[in-house]
């Protein structure tokens, strides 16, 4: 698929890191922009935060199925129609959620618009269509980089929007925001079909690119400094806001810090992408995941839990995130090329659920957050280096037979 593909212009190069920067920013809202009107939507509803909380794991489950499908379907028909039709659904359901005045009719529309969300999965087959090379690569850290800005400031934002509009704040933004998506996409992108496409059924697709080692491994790389990041965002409630005390809105300049870390690695990313190979970054990235959590382990057992004690530790672990991730993802995308969506969605299933399950895992340990995050960061990162090492003897073997 990279081989012959024409050169972009410096314009649709520009346009496209708009399109998919916007993306990044629509895929905060239906969850982590959410989360300050949880009261108020129970209220509305007449019903509890708890049930609230079904309909994220509702919506979780909503996208994760979507995606599996628009993947493998995106690399038959393309990836423009699939857009369009997702972005229409994803604004038909929030606003079905705006119009709900009964709690399952809420939880209807939740899911009618997590399936057009499951478009989201689109983003990295754009990326692996139009872009080549250390573009390439330079771009998917820009949006983890992005991806973790949005999310550090999205508690912030949600808290604004609540007071702003109430509960349909966040609804009423995802619909502008997806609308702009709509029209950036009927106006940009090309109604082009993948040429030379191997005609198979969905799930022989995912067959064929789960059955590589080198792409199950980086993906698997990509997921474990994913799950770091991910698991430290559902239990930093937990940590700062119930054992710390701090106020809703102190939480949100608390995790506007932890979006700086992003930057950093960002920038650390971007200045070794091209001066060294990219086993080596991972190597990299997840050494400093290693040691975060051996900082994070040794400083709750000399000074106890504090903001700092947590913060310190995840700003380094953050910028080890994103300077392992975007390359791992990278190297799992060039291994089927000609199969960007599929190998999309095989891959964001497996971080999602991996994601979820460290998260929840660390989550039962409800008495010491802190130590359990910091030994999950270890034995995570170990295991990583640890896969990266077996992938990359397994190309020497190859390349020498």
């Amino acid at each position: 698929m990279d081989e012959g593909k024409p050169a972009v212009s410096l314009k649709k190069r520009r346009a496209a890191v708009i399109l998919l920067m916007t993306m990044v920013l629509l895929g905060v809202f239906p969850l982590d922009v959410l989360l300050p009107s949880f009261p108020a939507l129970a209220e509305h509803f007449r019903t509890t935060p708890a049930d609230i909380a079904f309909s994220i794991s509702l919506f979780a489950v909503g996208i994760s199925v979507s995606q599996l499908l628009i993947g493998p379907l995106s690399d038959r028909i393309g990836r423009k129609g699939l857009l369009l039709a997702g972005m229409a659904v994803s604004i038909i359901g929030a606003t079905g959620c705006l119009l709900s005045t009964e709690y399952p009719w809420f939880l209807v529309f939740r899911l009618v618009q997590a399936i057009g969300c499951g478009c989201f999965v689109l983003t990295q087959a754009l990326v692996q269509d139009l872009f080549e090379g250390k573009e390439r690569d330079r771009l998917r850290i820009l949006m983890v980089t992005a991806s973790g800005i949005f999310i550090s400031i999205s508690p912030l934002a949600g808290t604004l929007l609540q007071q702003a509009l109430d509960w349909p704040g966040s609804f009423v933004a995802f619909i502008a925001l997806a609308g702009a998506v709509f029209l950036k996409a009927c106006f940009f992108l090309e109604n082009q079909r993948p040429t030379n496409v191997i005609r198979q059924g969905i799930v022989q697709s995912y067959r064929v690119v789960y059955r590589d080692a080198g792409f199950l491994g980086y993906w698997l790389i990509a997921s474990i400094a994913f799950a770091c990041h991910f698991s430290f965002i559902v239990i930093s409630p937990l940590i700062f806001m119930d054992q710390l005390q701090l106020s809703p809105y102190a939480f949100s300049l608390t995790l506007l810090l932890y979006g700086l870390a992003y930057i950093i690695g960002g920038i650390i990313a971007r200045l070794i992408g091209g001066r060294i190979a990219p086993n080596t970054q991972i190597i990299v990235g997840l050494g400093l995941i290693f040691f975060a959590g051996l900082m994070m382990l040794m400083l709750s057992t000399w000074l106890g839990l504090s903001t700092l004690t947590v913060l310190v530790p995840m700003i380094i672990c953050t910028a080890g995130t994103t300077i392992a991730r975007p390359v791992a993802t990278s190297k799992a995308m060039e291994v089927f090329p000609d199969k960007a969506g599929t190998s999309a969605a095989a891959g964001n299933t497996l971080v999602f659920i991996f994601g979820g399950l460290i998260s929840a895992l660390i989550n039962l340990s409800s008495t010491d957050l802190q130590t359990t995050l910091a030994l999950s960061f270890l034995l995570l990162s170990a295991f990583g280096i640890g896969l990266n090492a077996l992938i990359t003897r397994r190309h020497r073997v190859l390349s020498v037979g």
